[in-house]
């Protein structure tokens, strides 16, 4: 076998051993406080993105506060995620900081590259990026057309199966955990590459499991 290549994102998550079989249900209300602070943080993220694309075409960089603060909004979004609607792995509730909390049971962290190409950061996140966004569509849903119907996506719905299974038997479902982890690692990779955040092509490949290969290299400090 091949071995994967290792990925500039790392996305990771354990599962609860004690994990409450009908909290789920309310996690999304006690979650409420995360998604009024995230509304801001992303559009700060967008502008900051923004701003980081100019730095890029000009430099070559992406200037290491501005990418700091990024990952730290993406950080900070996995761990409210994981916690109320993908895959609801843990009980523990999500802090409020864009630092990593290492006994937090999910993580999230992108290497820093040295330099990223000055031309790739034209076309990559609208034009290289288009068959990645048709997958990530079916993997996390959205609307469809100009009726405004909207439909779910794999992520929603086996997150539900699996909160149901969890309900019924009062174990988590391994293998279904294994497979949302691998469908939010892939959306990840998906939204740093079209954050301009990496060079790396997010490869087609369904990495599943909690835990990520260690990056090919190492986060400056």
């Amino acid at each position: 076998m091949i071995p994967a290549t290792a990925s500039a994102v790392r996305i990771e998550a354990s599962v609860d051993p004690r994990l409450s079989r009908w909290m789920w249900l309310v996690k999304w209300l006690l979650a409420v406080p995360h998604y009024l602070v995230l509304f801001f943080l992303w559009i700060a993220f967008m502008l900051v993105t923004v701003i980081a694309f100019f730095a890029i075409l000009f430099t070559g960089r992406y200037p290491q506060a501005l990418f700091e603060f990024n990952v730290g909004v993406m950080r900070w979004n996995w761990r409210v995620s994981y916690y109320a609607h993908t895959a609801l792995g843990t009980d523990r509730y999500p802090p409020f900081t864009l630092a990593d909390v290492k006994d937090y049971p999910a993580h999230f962290d992108v290497v820093r590259p040295e330099r990223l190409s000055r031309g790739l950061v034209l076309v990559k996140w609208w034009l290289l990026a288009i068959p990645q966004y048709i997958v990530i569509g079916i993997f996390v849903g959205g609307w469809g057309n100009e009726d405004g119907w909207r439909y779910s996506g794999l992520i929603p719905f086996l997150s539900l199966v699996a909160v149901i299974i969890l309900a019924v038997k009062a174990k988590y479902p391994g293998h279904l955990f294994d497979l949302l982890i691998g469908l939010a690692r892939w959306v990840a990779r998906v939204t740093a590459y079209a954050a301009l955040m990496t060079d790396q092509y997010p490869p087609f490949r369904l990495d599943m499991g909690g835990q990520e290969a260690d990056p090919a290299t190492t986060r400056p400090s």
